[in-house]
């Protein structure tokens, strides 16, 4: 059945119409405003946990009904990415729900961090607050030849508005090498893209997502353009990464939970867990350990995403990043007083993380070490 709606925002009015669904569309998404020139509105996800602070169980709900959509005759190798930032935990979590149909599925993931390795590939999402990914090759050698040999790509990210993005990566991946993909599969939340992807990739690709249909947006060009940030940065920082601890930018075939045993809490406490830019995965397997254990777990990570308040935005924080970049970070819909608990969980050490955001959420550091 298919619905439309209307949002009028600041710079413009959003027309939406959804074809097809798996679940209410209100219970997948919401509204907001970037604070970007490029592009003025944002689907606010309500089961990626960024944003908006989701149970992790919720999370896991949409990891499996998402990888359920991906056909069981793919060709192998396969490799799946996850795209940065919003969605390096998403395909991490399609990654793990493919393993019982594809056990040696490859892992690997887009990054706005320079990790001072080589690089495999760079690619461009030009309608980003931050347009720059890298792939960093692998450093274990069968993952490299693994990765040479992939027949089947699973592309994964909360949204396709056009597909450009996903056909930008395929184009970068086969110029830096990889010569025998036979299927592309595009795996999103929500999908506003039509047929896109078919179209610039040919009868090989496809597209799956929890939901899918088309917008159109009406400019008011009276509207002022907002000041963004900026938060475009692809270098390596202050952070000197500790390789031994991928969990995807370098490629892996198994997940490792990490954090688990650095926090304990009370059955029924009520807890948030705050992953930090891209480090959330680790992160989120926390949360979900910890929900595991009887507390009521609510994740949500920090972002370099710059958007206004108002609609699904109703609180938001910046502070300078963890990462020695000098650029602003956020986080958003963080009530201090819902919670007996804030956790914030980092790849970096914990002096890195900002003190005025730990002194408002009270919050303590754990760090992936």
């Amino acid at each position: 059945m298919t619905s439309s709606f209307t949002v009028n925002l600041t710079r413009g009015t959003l027309h939406v119409k959804v074809d097809k669904t798996s679940l209410p569309p209100q219970q997948l998404f919401d509204f907001a405003e970037r604070r970007n020139p490029k592009r003025a509105f944002l689907f606010v996800s309500k089961v990626l946990g960024r944003h908006i602070p989701v149970k992790p169980s919720i999370m896991t709900q949409s990891f499996s009904q998402l990888a359920a959509q991906i056909p069981n005759d793919l060709p192998q190798p396969m490799l799946v990415i996850g795209m940065a930032e919003t969605a390096v935990g998403l395909g991490a979590g399609v990654h793990r729900a493919l393993q019982s149909r594809y056990p040696q599925a490859m892992y690997w993931m887009s990054t706005r961090h320079s990790l001072g390795t080589p690089l495999f590939a760079r690619f461009e999402e030009e309608h980003s607050h931050a347009s720059s990914h890298l792939l960093h090759w692998p450093l274990d050698e069968s993952l490299k030849q693994q990765l040479l040999a992939t027949k089947t790509l699973v592309l994964v990210d909360d949204e396709a508005s056009t597909g450009k993005t996903f056909i930008n990566l395929t184009k970068a991946l086969q110029d830096a090498g990889l010569q025998h993909i036979e299927r592309i599969v595009a795996a999103t939340l929500t999908d506003w893209s039509g047929d896109a992807l078919h179209q610039a990739l040919g009868h090989t690709a496809q597209t799956v997502s929890l939901l899918s249909g088309s917008y159109q947006w009406q400019a008011d060009l009276n509207a002022p353009l907002p000041e963004m940030p900026k938060v475009d940065s692809v270098a390596q920082g202050a952070w000197q990464p500790n390789l031994a601890l991928d969990w995807g930018r370098l490629g892996v075939i198994q997940h490792q939970a990490t954090l688990n045993d650095k926090v304990s809490v009370d059955n029924g406490e009520k807890i948030l867990v705050l992953g930090t830019s891209e480090y959330v995965w680790r992160s989120f397997l926390l949360a979900e350990h910890l929900e595991q254990q009887g507390a009521e777990v609510y994740f949500a990570s920090t972002t370099r995403s710059p958007i206004a308040v108002g609609h699904a935005i109703k609180i938001a924080r910046a502070f300078s990043d963890n990462y020695g970049l000098g650029i602003a970070n956020f986080s958003y819909n963080v009530d201090v007083n819902q919670y007996d608990k804030i956790i914030i969980c980092s790849e970096t050490p914990a002096a890195m993380v900002d003190q005025t955001l730990l002194a408002e959420l009270k919050a303590q550091v754990i760090v992936d070490d």
